[in-house]
């Protein structure tokens, strides 16, 4: 599927949202597939401690100080898209 990547390291993917939420609205996704945040614990902790800085980087990347990080965990809590990601949103510089 096209996207718009913004960042990209070993397994791991940052690209815009198609439906933005904000100034700037981007996702993080692992490569490897993982349903939900439920999840997370098959990620090793190296994998957990890249993600993270993958995140804080992304988001200096695309020009945020300040942002906010958001995850849906299921259905009920809005969850759309069953592979995990975190949206990071801000407002442009």
């Amino acid at each position: 599927m096209p996207a718009d990547v913004v960042a990209h390291t070993d397994g791991f993917l940052a690209f815009r949202d198609i439906h933005p939420r904000a100034d700037i609205h981007v996702l993080v996704i692992p490569e490897r597939h993982l349903e939900t945040f439920r999840d997370v614990g098959e990620l090793s902790a190296d994998e957990s401690k890249r993600m993270l800085e993958f995140m804080a980087d992304t988001a200096r990347e695309v020009g945020l100080n300040d942002y906010r990080v958001q995850i849906a965990v299921g259905a009920s809590a809005g969850q759309e898209v069953f592979h995990l990601h975190w949206h990071i949103l801000g407002s442009a510089p």
